[in-house]
């Protein structure tokens, strides 16, 4: 599974759990981020969808950001996790555990009895 477009729906669903996770290994601006997230296989995310996203969770206190100058170029905004992010990080990855536990037996019982 290369290139894959997934439907949009399931990446609406895991967008926001997967900023947060890669934002927990260390701080980033959005193109690295959407890089990221192409390079773990979710295919191209546009700016349009990931900067609102990132906006929003910076608003909720799961983010901040501070400007950097760029090495000859513009600056960037950079994105660090709060401790409160981090935190709903944690409770996010349990219960996707779980989720995805319950919906990969429903959507393909025979792997489940394996």
């Amino acid at each position: 599974m290369g290139d894959e477009a997934w439907p949009s729906e399931w990446l609406r669903g895991v967008l926001g759990p997967a900023v947060l996770s890669i934002l927990s290994e260390r701080e980033a601006y959005g193109y690295l981020i959407a890089q990221r997230l192409e390079q773990g296989g979710l295919g191209h995310v546009k700016g349009g969808t990931l900067y609102p996203l990132l906006a929003r969770y910076e608003a909720a206190g799961l983010l901040e950001s501070s400007w950097q100058e760029g090495d000859g170029g513009p600056g960037r905004k950079f994105f660090t996790i709060t401790e409160a992010g981090a935190a709903e990080l944690s409770g996010l990855r349990e219960r996707w555990a779980a989720f995805s536990h319950r919906a990969g037996a429903l959507i393909n019982p025979e792997e489940a009895m394996r």
